[in-house]
């Protein structure tokens, strides 16, 4: 069964971009989310903690919800950065960076979206268990970490030419 495709405001680059990809093309915002989150967690639990004291040692609940914060910002600043993948915010930049990163892999003759050591049928399973998986972070953080053909976008843009076409 195909992966049904979002309709997008912006152009898509990749429908299911590699884990690698996805925090490579991060932007300086997206990392300002991740710290922001990241700080935001201890510095509730302390203001919370001086409103209605626990005459507790904080230090490990401190260290626990930085450690939620971390865990809860990075995901955040991840699926943002796949959301300019998918088209459905502002990607120019990522545009262009995508432009040259696929096109000089064509012109070198390598795959374009890497190798895998894995046969087409689990390329595909890994596919199909990946896609959109971003927007199911509050269920189970999926990643796809697997290197396979299916991007939802055509290859003969970066200069690859298709199997089926002449010349």
């Amino acid at each position: 069964m195909p992966v049904k495709v979002a309709e997008a405001k912006y152009p898509v680059i990749d429908t299911d971009p590699h884990a690698g990809r996805v925090l490579r093309y991060m932007r300086p915002s997206d990392y300002a989310v991740l710290a922001g989150g990241t700080v935001a967690a201890p510095a509730l639990l302390y203001a919370m903690e001086r409103v209605d004291p626990s005459r507790g040692n904080l230090r490990p609940a401190m260290k626990v919800a930085l450690a939620i914060g971390f865990t809860g910002s990075f995901l955040l600043a991840y699926q943002r950065s796949t959301f300019r993948f998918w088209g459905w915010t502002e990607n120019s930049r990522e545009q262009a960076k995508d432009f040259a990163e696929l096109s000089k892999r064509a012109q070198e003759g390598k795959p374009l979206y890497g190798e895998s050591d894995l046969d087409a049928h689990l390329q595909g399973v890994a596919h199909r268990n990946s896609a959109y998986s971003q927007l199911k972070f509050s269920v189970m953080p999926w990643f796809n970490l697997v290197n396979h053909p299916h991007h939802g976008t055509d290859s003969a843009k970066y200069g690859v030419k298709s199997e089926t076409s002449t010349a």
